[in-house]
């Protein structure tokens, strides 16, 4: 009988542990930039995919408790602008008195990439972390960082 119960209860843990895990890292995240002239700039962008039943905290989610989604470019060489974040949807969740303010579905994130006339080489490579908070209309599980490198062919 114990060793039953205990059975039930590991594959309950393990079947809540796999969820999770599914849960938090179903975000998807891509970007591009395409070609850059010496001398020139051109527009990156940074696309989170948020599957259906979850949300991520907006870069203003108006709650002191929820983690705000923050985008982070750098490059070597070049100059990286502001980025620029989309508004976010306000929502009444089940854990909050208050409305939230929350990415869903496609987001996309914009900035501009300034290469100098000098630049050296024909790549330019731009390190992006994004750190957001995946969250249900009941729970939000722990922050995520997920990097990404977009390169660009510069002329």
């Amino acid at each position: 009988m114990k060793k039953t119960l205990f059975n039930a209860i590991l594959s309950l843990s393990l079947i809540f542990l796999a969820s999770f895990l599914v849960e938090t890292d179903a975000q998807t995240i891509r970007g591009s930039i395409g070609t850059v002239k010496r001398g020139g700039a051109a527009r990156a962008t940074v696309v989170m995919d948020i599957p259906g039943g979850l949300h991520v905290n907006s870069s203003r989610p108006g709650s002191e408790y929820a983690i705000p989604t923050v985008v982070k470019a750098s490059a070597s060489g070049a100059k990286v602008g502001t980025v620029m974040y989309p508004r976010g949807k306000n929502r009444k969740l089940a854990f909050s008195e208050d409305t939230i303010n929350v990415y869903e579905g496609r987001t996309a994130f914009t900035f501009n990439v300034a290469v100098p006339s000098n630049f050296k080489g024909g790549v330019l490579k731009i390190p992006v972390v994004v750190r957001y908070q995946a969250c249900t209309d009941e729970v939000c599980y722990p922050p995520k960082n997920k990097e990404i490198t977009l390169t660009a062919r510069v002329k």
